[in-house]
């Protein structure tokens, strides 16, 4: 199975399964002399943890990381980074009943008609869980981009602007951590929740929208033509399982603009060039312009959900599933550490370029 190693100059690969015994991530490419500790990678790890029983899967993983090389007194040395977390609450009999059956939504069956064999354990590879080792990764890039002379005042930060058909009109910036959907808008994320908690009482998920924003980006990121930073960020965010779309910048609506109104006119003040929109989402030509970076994100309805389906069974017998266990009813609060650390680690690969 190919394709587990993403980027050029700072690569990353992660290994592991869902239900297996641990997982975790190999980095290649961090500058040596880059302070790095446990607990700089756990605050990031946490982060992605459930943070409420409503709304989010009950697992209880400790997800203890643990440095196992690249890492001396503190330090980074240049080599190879390795870090494992392993797994400690994993529950493989909750998914004895539907060895043979595929699931509606998940990989089941594509893993077995291209490999022949899967981990039924969660979906193993395919699994959310993995995701985890990916915002290893970014905890790592940030430390990086946070002491590099270019990316210091660099800030990436995700947020959900709608749930359902439950939209985010204002945005205060602060009010994100506040709230279990991380939500800038607050009465917006009341009633988001209440949206969430109705679907999972209907043994339902609901799909969602994310944000991703880099404040104070470099200049000049990005190499034309097939490896521009636009087209990495795309790469980086749709390798999230949960994604099902994709825009910078004004995206799907500049399709209904004329040029005038799309393109970001320019205006130079005491020599300073500054645009006056940013309908471009911070990318020309595949190369950052120093303007704030803006991506948007559709994350699909979590494909577990407790409601009788149709499905087949491996036999190819026709056969309803209703998948319980601990699952979420809503995935964007937790995706969105993911599509930060995915943010922070293309910004990093494409600095150390």
């Amino acid at each position: 199975m190919a394709g587990n190693t993403f980027g050029t100059a700072f690569r990353v690969t992660t290994w592991g399964e869902s239900h297996g015994v641990a997982l975790g991530t190999v980095i290649d490419g961090c500058p040596a002399g880059i302070p790095l500790s446990n607990e700089d990678i756990q605050k990031e790890v946490d982060r992605r943890k459930p943070q409420d029983p409503k709304i989010s899967t009950t697992r209880k993983e400790e997800d203890k990381v643990e440095i196992l090389s690249g890492v001396f007194e503190g330090k980074t040395t240049g080599a190879s980074i390795s870090i494992v977390v392993y797994n400690k609450d994993s529950k493989s009999k909750d998914y004895s009943k539907i060895k043979n059956i595929y699931r509606p939504g998940h990989a089941d069956l594509t893993y077995d008609l291209k490999y022949g064999i899967r981990d039924h354990r969660g979906g193993g590879r395919s699994s959310g869980r993995e995701t985890l080792c990916r915002v290893i990764a970014g905890a790592v890039a940030k430390k990086v981009l946070t002491l590099h002379p270019a990316t210091k005042n660099t800030k990436i930060f995700g947020h959900t602007v709608q749930v359902g058909e439950v939209f985010a009109t204002k945005f205060t910036k602060s009010e994100i951590e506040k709230n279990p959907l991380r939500c800038a808008d607050k009465k917006a994320a009341t009633e988001m929740y209440k949206f969430v908690e109705k679907t999972r009482k209907d043994k339902d998920s609901t799909g969602s929208i994310i944000e991703i924003i880099i404040e104070n980006p470099p200049v000049g990121l990005g190499e034309p033509v097939f490896d521009k930073l636009d087209a990495d960020m795309a790469k980086a965010m749709m390798s999230i399982g949960a994604t099902k779309g994709f825009e910078i910048g004004s995206g799907f609506s500049s399709s209904l603009m004329t040029g005038s109104e799309n393109n970001d006119e320019m205006e130079a003040t005491k020599g300073e060039i500054a645009y006056l929109s940013n309908n471009a989402g911070g990318i020309l030509g595949g190369i950052s312009n120093g303007n704030t970076i803006v991506m948007t994100l559709a994350i699909k309805p979590a494909p577990s959900i407790a409601k009788k389906q149709k499905t087949v069974t491996s036999s190819g017998k026709n056969t309803t599933i209703e998948v319980t266990g601990r699952h979420d009813a809503c995935l964007a609060p937790r995706v969105i550490p993911v599509a930060e650390s995915m943010a922070a680690i293309v910004l990093l690969d494409h600095l150390l370029r």
